[in-house]
C-alpha cells in the first residue's frame, strides 16, 4: 500500500484530525508490541484448528485476541535465541546484517536505528517495559539511548533469567526489589546469573502494572509500548536454590493435575502470561483506544528445554522439528497474533510468510513515516488491513553462531539449511514436509544450487560475530 492509500484507510477506519495548515491527517494508532520469551508455536490454544495448537494449557485471552483479530501461520523470530532475534526485531534487519547475532554483550551503536527512534520522530511517545538485552549499563546500547522515552526493566539477558531479581532498572536508576537472591561465582567473583530465596515482587506483575500505568498516561497519543515479558523462559540458575527453574507464584489451575512438577510450572508460566495480555487488553477497553490501538502478540524464539522443562510434555513446538537454538521451524517459526478493531478483520488467518525485520517497515506505514532503504523487511499492512497487494520476500536468511554455527535459508517452499560444523546441507519442501523430516539435498540438486549462494551473499562480516568455515 502508498502512502496516500494508507492515510484515506486509516482515515476511513480510526478516523482523522486536522493538523495546525488545515490539512486532514489520519489519527496515527497506538502501537504496541507484546513479546513472550521461548514461547512455542504450539503454546496457545489458539493455533489448534491451524494443526499446532494448545489443549491442555489454558489461554483464553490470547484465543480471544485471535478471534478478534489474524492469526499468522508463517511469522517467523528474528533468531532461535533472544539477542540476535530482538535485535532483529529493532532495527529491521535479519541476522545477516544485525550487529547482534549472538547473545554476547554486544551493544547496539548510535547508527544503529530503532523502531523506537522512528516512531518518536513521527510523534510517538515510547517505552519499553520488561527485558532489552541489546545493551548493558553504560553502553550505547541502553534503551534510552535507542530512542526510548521510558524503561523499566532488564538490562542483561542472564540478569532476566531470575523472575524474582533483586532489582531492575528504570531508565538508569536501579530499582531495589524486596527479593532476596544469590549470585552465581566464577572463581570467586559474583556474576549476573542469581536465583531468589525469598521470593516477595515477581516481575510479570510489576511489567503489566508499568504498562497500565504508561497507556493511562499515555492515553492521548500517540504511543507505542514494547511491552517484553520473561515468561516462559527458564531460569537457567535455579540449582542454587530450587528443583526447577520455571518460577511463577504458583501452579494456578494446574496445581492438582498429574503433571510433573516442573510442567506444573510450565503451563501456570504460559496462563499467566495470557492474563496479563487480557489485563492489557481491559485497559484498552477501558480507555476506549481499542479502535486506535494495534497490538501485535509474539515469543522472540521457539520453547526451550531448560529449568527442567521437557518442551514435548505439551509439544511445544507444535508438531514441528526442533526447539531453542535450532534452526530448523520449531527453533524459528513462532505464533503471532495482530489485533486492531475495526482495521482487522476478525478471525483472520494469514498464511503469508514474514518476520521480524518486517516490523519497522510495516509501523512505519503505520506511523506515515518512510522506511529505511536499508531494512531487510517489507510492511505486512496490506495483509493486517486486507488491502492492497501484499509484497513478498524473495527469501528470508537466519545465521545463528552457537552449536558449531549453522545457516538458514527459505524461498518459497523450499528451506536450506547449512550446518558448518558438519559441513552439511538439508534441503526441505516445507509445504509437503512441514516437519522436516526428508533431507532433499542429493535428490533436488538444482534447488540447492540456487540457494546456496544465498548463504554466502545474503551477510556481510562481522568482526563481532565471525563466521569461518
Amino acid at each position: 500500500m502508498n502512502y496516500l492509500k494508507t492515510t484515506l484507510f486509516l482515515c476511513l477506519t480510526v478516523g482523522c484530525f486536522y493538523n495546525a495548515s488545515g490539512q486532514r491527517q489520519p489519527r496515527k494508532p497506538n502501537i504496541i508490541f507484546i513479546l513472550a520469551d521461548d514461547l512455542g508455536y504450539g503454546d496457545l490454544g489458539c493455533y489448534r484448528n491451524a494443526g499446532a495448537g494448545q489443549s491442555v494449557i489454558q489461554t483464553p485471552n490470547l484465543d480471544r485476541m485471535a478471534q478478534e483479530g489474524m492469526r499468522f501461520t508463517q511469522h517467523y523470530a528474528g533468531s532461535t535465541v533472544c539477542a540476535p532475534s530482538r535485535c532483529a526485531l529493532m532495527t529491521g534487519l535479519h541476522t545477516g546484517h544485525t550487529r547482534i547475532r549472538g547473545n554476547a554483550r554486544v551493544p547496539l551503536q548510535p547508527n544503529d536505528k530503532t523502531v523506537a527512534e522512528y516512531l518518536k520522530e513521527a510523534g510517538y511517545t515510547t517505552a519499553l517495559i520488561g527485558k532489552w538485552g541489546l545493551g548493558e549499563e553504560g553502553s550505547t546500547g541502553t534503551p534510552r539511548q535507542q530512542g526510548f522515552d521510558y524503561f523499566y526493566g532488564y538490562l542483561n539477558q542472564t540478569h532476566a533469567h531470575n523472575h524474582y531479581p533483586d532489582f531492575l532498572w528504570r531508565n538508569e536508576a536501579k530499582v531495589q526489589l524486596p527479593n532476596e537472591v544469590i549470585y552465581v561465582e566464577n572463581g570467586g567473583v559474583k556474576g549476573i546469573g542469581s536465583a531468589a530465596t525469598k521470593r516477595v515482587a515477581w516481575t510479570q506483575d510489576l511489567f503489566t502494572n508499568e504498562a497500565l500505568q504508561f497507556i493511562e498516561q499515555s492515553k492521548q497519543g500517540p504511543f507505542y509500548l514494547y511491552l517484553s515479558y520473561v515468561s516462559p523462559h527458564a531460569n537457567n540458575e535455579h540449582k542454587l536454590v530450587a528443583p526447577h527453574g520455571i518460577e511463577v507464584p504458583d501452579y494456578g489451575p494446574y496445581a492438582n493435575q498429574n503433571f510433573p512438577e516442573v510442567e506444573k510450572a510450565f503451563a501456570a508460566s504460559i496462563t499467566y502470561l495470557d492474563a496479563h495480555v487480557g489485563k492489557v487488553l481491559d485497559k484498552l477497553r477501558e480507555l476506549k483506544l481499542d479502535d486506535n490501538t494495534l497490538v501485535i502478540f509474539t515469543s522472540d524464539n521457539g520453547p526451550h528445554a531448560e529449568g527442567g522443562n521437557d518442551p514435548a510434555y505439551f509439544a511445544s513446538n507444535g508438531g514441528l522439528r526442533g526447539i531453542k537454538r535450532d534452526l530448523y521451524e520449531g527453533g524459528i517459526r513462532v505464533p503471532m497474533l495482530a489485533r486492531w478493531p475495526g482495521a482487522i478483520k476478525a478471525g483472520t488467518l494469514s498464511n503469508h510468510v514474514s518476520a521480524f525485520w518486517d516490523f519497522l517497515p510495516t509501523v512505519c506505514e503505520v506511523a506515515g513515516v518512510p522506511a529505511p532503504s536499508t531494512t531487510d523487511g517489507l510492511s505486512y499492512l496490506p495483509t493486517l488491513l486486507s488491502r492492497g497487494k501484499q509484497p513478498t520476500h524473495p527469501y528470508l536468511y537466519w545465521e545463528f553462531h552457537e552449536q558449531g554455527r549453522k545457516q538458514a535459508v527459505r524461498q518459497g517452499n523450499y528451506k536450506l539449511v547449512y550446518l558448518l560444523k558438519d559441513n552439511k546441507l538439508e534441503l526441505y519442501d516445507l509445504n509437503r514436509d512441514p516437519t522436516e523430516q526428508h533431507n532433499l539435498a542429493d535428490r533436488s540438486p538444482a534447488v540447492v544450487a540456487r540457494l546456496k549462494p544465498i548463504l554466502e551473499q545474503a551477510r556481510v562480516p562481522s568482526t563481532d560475530f565471525p563466521f569461518t568455515q
